[in-house]
């Protein structure tokens, strides 16, 4: 059964998790902006019903991916660098998963704009 103050305080650490990410990463703060232009230029252009869910879908890609990144920074932090290479290594690849998810979206959203400009 649901249990309504466990669901709830799960929303509210994940707004609180979410707000803190949103202060200390300048990358999330930019994609934010972004996520918000590209919906202004969705609603200008008039895009239709599958080009609205493509759009949102990576604009949730690209935000998940961040976070999950600024997760995975935050817990490689505690091993630290100096302890082993693969840290590192750890954060070069989880920045390299937000970069490939931003590049793709960015392609994927000139394919949908194109035809509209």
């Amino acid at each position: 059964m649901f249990k309504i103050k466990r669901l709830v305080l799960s929303f509210t650490y994940a707004i609180r998790g979410f707000k803190k990410t949103w202060k200390e990463e300048q990358n999330l703060q930019i994609q934010s902006i972004i996520a918000l232009l590209v919906m202004l230029l969705g609603f200008l252009y008039g895009i239709n019903r599958m080009e609205w869910i493509i759009i949102l879908m990576l604009v949730a890609l690209v935000m998940l991916m961040e976070l999950a990144n600024s997760a995975i920074e935050r817990i490689a932090d505690v091993f630290k660098p100096r302890i082993s290479s693969y840290v590192k290594e750890i954060k070069d690849i989880s920045a390299a998963a937000v970069m490939l998810s931003s590049v793709v979206s960015v392609v994927v959203g000139f394919i949908v704009f194109w035809p509209y400009l």
